[in-house]
This record gives C-alpha cells, structure tokens and sequence, in this order.
C-alpha cells in the first residue's frame, strides 16, 4: 500500500522463517528472518508512523516476542541506519507492550505435583525474586530471578519455575504454601497447594 507500518511488521512476522518465495524477504537473502523484521521496523517514516501508537501491540506483538527479536538483532553487527532505526522502533513497541502495573499471576498447574510455575507480569525494570512459605510463614525456598525488564513472564519458558524443594533440594509436604513476588518496590502474595 506504499507505506510502511505495524501492518507490514506483522506480515514479516507471521512468514518468519520462510525462505524465497516469501514477500516478506525484505533483503532478497532467501530467508525471512530477523534482519527483515528490523528493516521494516526502520523504515516507518514517521512518528505516526511508529508502533506505540498502536493501542492493540499488545494483542499482536506479546512482549515475549518483541523481546526475543531486540536479542536477536542486538546480535547483528549494522550500522546501517535503518537497522538502528528499525532497533529503536522495536523499544518503542516492547514499551507499548509492556504491562500498566506489575502482578503476580495464579500458578499453575494449582493444585500440583511435583513443580510448578509462577507468572508475574512486570510494568518496569525491576530486580525480581519469588520466596515460598509454608504455611507457618516460614521461607522455605528462594527464588532470585535476578534483574529484568518490564514485560510478560506468563510461559512456562519464562514464569519462575519450582520444583517443589526446599532450600536444601528435598521434596517439601502436601499442604498449603505461599508465594511472594518482590521487587525494589512491590511485594504481592499468593496461595497454593501441594497435592501429593
């Protein structure tokens, strides 16, 4: 349609990994890949052009994908001005993707037997850890997560993962357990159960 826009990113996305007989080959290097993705993104040509304006980026970009595609082209050596171009855009869209507020989500599966994963959801950069409780309060396992970037941490590739053991690597008991999520400037609690 002549210009280059959020739509034209989706198409490069969804043929992501297609070889030549793609359209979405910006580059005519017989694969659609990343540097197509970052292309494109650097060829929007305005400011209403870019993606933060795009109120429904969430829904089509996750910001698990936006981040794992920013990875990828931070990988690529360019200085090429629209790579950069297309770098910057990306941010802007993992922004528009990101969270309004940071939440500590529902386990799954609860109850559960033997592991576990917990989502969280962070609204800016944050050093993350997930503590466990049984159910007298006290700490049973620690989870450091380490420092990460606003985003959606809902997929067991990227929710805390937990193997149901305590600190010492032996199997906790059936009951009721608590989990933490803190942050420099949030703590939230949530209940779960062990089934066994």
């Amino acid at each position: 349609d002549c210009v280059v826009n959020i739509q034209d990113l989706v198409l490069v996305a969804s043929n992501f990994g297609r070889g030549r007989e793609s359209p979405a080959d910006v580059n005519g290097d017989g694969r659609v890949n990343i540097i197509d993705l970052v292309l494109v993104a650097g060829a929007f040509s305005n400011a209403r052009g870019a993606p933060a304006i795009y109120t429904d980026a969430p829904e089509i970009f996750p910001a698990s994908n936006i981040q794992q595609w920013l990875r990828a082209a931070r990988k690529v050596d360019s200085t090429d001005p629209t790579f950069q171009h297309g770098l910057l855009m990306l941010e802007q869209l993992l922004i528009a993707s990101s969270p309004e507020e940071t939440n500590l989500l529902p386990n799954y599966p609860n109850p559960f037997n033997p592991e576990t994963w917990i989502p969280y959801q962070l609204a800016t950069n944050a050093n993350v850890q997930i503590l466990i409780y049984d159910a007298r309060g006290v700490i049973v396992r620690r989870l450091e997560l380490g420092h990460q970037p606003p985003g959606y941490y809902t997929g067991q590739s990227r929710a805390a993962y937990w193997d149901g053991r305590n600190g010492l690597g032996e199997p906790v008991a059936s009951g009721i357990y608590f989990y933490q999520l803190q942050t420099d400037e949030i703590s939230l609690l949530r209940k779960m159960v062990i089934l066994k």
